[in-house]
């Protein structure tokens, strides 16, 4: 439960300290004190948004601190364990603002996103305000409190994710399909030009071979004519040839003096000159020795070439680009022919979620037809003490008739309501009067409270738009509820202020410069005196004052 809220410059609130403790804690105080102060306080440790207008003007940040006992939260604390935050004695959630709008948040000192503040703390407070009424006109809350009230809210976003997945892979798997006749006709395409090019059987390297033979067989008469001159020139001639020539050079060097270092080295030259062009010979004699003029090959390397340019143009591409083509038309077959596989596995997918989200939303609808008559019984009877005598109370569970599985289960669940005797029931936001919806909504919050596993309830002015002997009973009903955890009410009723275990009244303390407020609890006299003033006004008289008494007495006698 929460044991202590330490406010220091926020809003008109300069510093306030305050111990908490169970049972019902009523809060009071004049229009304008500031009674909902704390609490909107306490909500930014909860992870409420907040901008820097919540920095009391002077202060360069506001700094809240809400301290918990986990006692009797085992899952706040399991909630921290599993994040590594827990620690020796009670939890402390910490709020700052400073006044160029930045905010922090901290759990027991560690800095934390608000996500896991507003996590920890539905897990600790319940928060009730007094708009709360308004969203009963939206048959999404209908639906949450019903889930709520059956135990089953974990259950009911289990059934959400297991729609959300099958509607993703079902537009995935409709993304596939519906491409599927465009999809064959590109593979169709696709396989048609892969056999094409299959069926060329382009080499590596194949294209550059192909067409330094094809220059060559074209060039062949200029080529032959031209090795056989070198031949000649280098050996054959008779008139004089460059064999003969290094031969007679190097007699006449052998026939001088070969000491001469020079001469030596020319004639090693000479005989190295000798076995080169001996050797180049050679090669261009086995070159004409063994080439081939033929016009059959010639042919075949001209067709083989034009059928590699007529592939080429074909597919608007440099001949030297065709291997790396048929490359890309085979990764894009592969590409599609995954598509087909993917189409048969997303297929086996929607019909397992499918079969996931039948199992848990008739589990769901099983929890809600369950719940629905005891709730609506509950909540009956409680407007019908709450000034709506022969009122009538029902939750209607109607079968959804679309097809698609949806992430709110198989029925839709609307909240109807007859508030006359002989009046037909109708839906809630057909027939409820302002007054009326406050009285179901406080009813329905009552009901739903006492099945709740949060120790700490938080009303926030609920009880406007009620007085007399309802507003009495509505006292019992907190005090009822805080006798098995804590309550914290906002009220200006008198008749709810008198049932609480303990009195906070709020305050405005005024100063020469300004204006603070304070929060005191009050004892045993000073309660009687507040709930006096809340009787008959400032002025308090003997008859408000035993008034005031009585009704503080009666309320301790009937929670003894």
């Amino acid at each position: 439960m929460l044991v202590h809220l330490s406010v220091h410059n926020y809003a008109i609130v300069e510093h306030l300290d305050l111990e908490l403790d169970r049972g019902m804690s009523v809060i009071t105080g004049e229009t304008g004190a500031g009674k909902s102060i704390m609490l909107d306080a306490l909500g930014l440790t909860l992870g409420d948004r907040a901008d820097s207008g919540v920095v009391r003007p002077g202060a360069d940040k506001a700094d809240i601190l809400a301290t918990f006992d986990l006692a009797d939260i085992p899952e706040a604390s399991a909630w921290l364990a599993e994040r590594d935050l827990e620690i020796d004695g009670p939890c402390i959630l910490r709020r700052v603002i400073t006044a160029e709008g930045r905010s922090r948040g901290y759990i027991n000192g560690t800095p934390c996103p608000l996500g896991d503040l507003k996590a920890l703390g539905e897990l600790l407070i319940d928060i009730h305000s007094q708009h709360e009424h308004q969203s009963l006109l939206k048959t999404d809350t209908h639906r949450r409190l019903l889930d709520e009230y059956a135990g089953a809210t974990d259950l009911a976003r289990q059934v959400q994710l297991a729609a959300q997945r099958w509607r993703q892979t079902h537009q995935e798997l409709e993304r596939l399909s519906n491409s599927g006749d465009e999809q064959r006709a590109r593979h169709q395409l696709l396989s048609y030009q892969l056999e094409e090019l299959e069926n060329l059987g382009l080499g590596e390297n194949e294209l550059e071979q192909l067409e330094q033979e094809h220059k060559n067989l074209t060039n062949a008469e200029t080529l032959l004519g031209i090795c056989r001159q070198v031949v000649e020139q280098c050996s054959e001639s008779d008139s004089g040839n460059v064999l003969n020539a290094l031969t007679a050079s190097l007699n006449r060097l052998s026939s001088v003096n070969s000491s001469i270092g020079a001469l030596g080295e020319a004639s090693s030259l000479l005989t190295s000159a000798q076995i080169q062009v001996e050797e180049a010979v050679g090669e261009l004699n086995r070159f004409l020795d063994n080439f081939d003029a033929d016009p059959a090959r010639l042919q075949y390397l001209e067709e083989r070439l034009d059928a590699i340019y007529t592939m080429a143009r074909k597919h608007r591409i440099q001949p030297t680009e065709v291997a790396e083509m048929q490359q890309r038309l085979l990764d894009e077959i592969e590409t599609l022919n995954a598509n087909d596989e993917s189409i048969g596995r997303l297929s086996d997918e929607l019909a397992s979620y499918a079969r996931h989200y039948q199992e848990k939303a008739r589990e769901l609808s099983d929890l809600r037809h369950q719940a629905s008559s005891s709730l609506a019984s509950a909540v009956e009877q409680e407007i019908q003490r709450l000034g709506m005598p022969g009122g009538r109370f029902a939750i209607e569970l109607r079968p959804n008739s679309s097809n698609e599985l949806l992430p709110n289960g198989l029925e839709q669940v609307e909240l109807l309501v007859s508030a006359n005797p002989g009046q037909p029931l109708k839906a809630l936001a057909k027939v409820a009067s302002g007054g009326e919806l406050s009285r179901i909504s406080l009813a329905i919050q009552v009901i739903t409270a006492q099945t709740s596993r949060v120790p700490t309830l938080v009303f926030d002015e609920v009880d406007v738009g009620i007085g007399g002997p309802t507003a009495e009973i509505v006292g019992q009903l907190l005090r009822r509820l805080g006798e098995r955890g804590q309550v914290l009410t906002v009220t200006h009723l008198p008749q709810v202020a008198a049932q609480g275990h303990q009195h906070l009244f709020v305050h405005k303390v005024r100063g020469e410069d300004a204006t603070r407020t304070a929060v005191s609890k009050l004892s045993k006299n000073d309660r009687v005196e507040e709930v006096a003033r809340m009787l008959g006004g400032i002025d308090l008289t003997k008859e408000s004052l035993a008034h005031a008494k009585k009704m503080v007495v009666a309320a301790k006698a009937l929670g003894s």
